[in-house]
């Protein structure tokens, strides 16, 4: 999928971890993010956009809603946790993208699948923590007529440091993997219709398989009445199965958000929850 995946790079790349502690069963607010985000990832155009968004924090046994989206958990033990991950991205306005004129515009897009997460390691202290995440998410177009473009496997390893250098209260994350894709989700970003092709820009078929590689780094930290968070994110396109697409102008991608969160109501009953 497209790397402007606006719930999980607001909800999940602007946030970090937290130790176990009492927590509120949920929280309620509302924040505002600036993204720059390229069209999809290998595009030459990018964008910045200014998106409201809920804070919405929500600590139950067998829902939650937190720095990792919106989950349904089906297995919580001290290891293994199996996720319900979702995602979304952006339209792109091909008018506005070079390589893409004269192309159907990419309609706005959600995902949906599930996510097996390990712990590897976790200190004694529950500040440090290494996780193996293995999400694997399926595609469908936000349209009248929704279409399935595919899925996207990408296993990560996830490093989450609480109070990292001594700055107390900060929660500094770290992800890195590469990602996989079907022939249906390469085809749908990166692939030419010979109706669509030109001079500049020759038919060619996407065949899906390695997707490059990501890497991302996010800090964060929650004061009393509101939460701050960025992160910057850059992926290697090198060897991607789709690097030689005419629509792919930069073998390099990178984005970048800031946000911010104000808490405007939480509930009196308390949870203790590992975050």
């Amino acid at each position: 999928m497209t790397a402007s995946r606006l719930f999980a790079l607001t909800c999940a790349c602007l946030a970090g971890p937290a130790m176990a502690a009492d927590k509120p069963l949920w929280e309620l607010g509302a924040g505002l993010s600036a993204l720059q985000l390229p069209d999809y990832r290998g595009s030459g155009h990018s964008q910045l956009y200014a998106v409201p968004f809920p804070y919405v924090v929500y600590r139950g046994d067998f829902l939650k809603a937190d720095r990792n989206g919106l989950r349904g958990v089906f297995i919580d033990s001290e290891r293994i946790d199996l996720n319900l991950s979702v995602g979304a991205s952006l339209p792109v306005d091909s008018t506005r993208n070079e390589a893409r004129w004269g192309m159907p515009d990419l309609k706005p897009s959600v995902e949906i699948g599930p996510s097996l997460d390990f712990t590897l390691w976790r200190d004694s202290r529950h500040q440090t923590r290494l996780d193996l995440r293995l999400p694997l998410r399926y595609g469908y177009t936000v349209s009248q007529s929704p279409s399935n473009i595919g899925w996207v496997f990408s296993p990560r390893l996830n490093l989450d440091i609480t109070d990292p250098f001594g700055l107390t209260g900060w929660n500094l994350g770290l992800l890195a993997g590469p990602m996989i894709d079907s022939r249906r989700n390469d085809q749908y970003f990166y692939s030419v219709d010979p109706a669509y092709a030109t001079a500049r820009r020759p038919a060619y078929t996407a065949r899906g398989g390695h997707a490059g590689t990501q890497l991302l780094v996010s800090v964060s930290k929650r004061y009393p009445k509101f939460w701050l968070g960025g992160f910057v994110r850059r992926d290697n396109l090198a060897g991607a199965n789709f690097a030689d697409s005419p629509l792919v102008s930069s073998r390099h991608y990178f984005a970048a958000g800031l946000g911010v969160a104000w808490v405007l109501g939480e509930s009196t009953r308390r949870v203790e929850r590992d975050e």
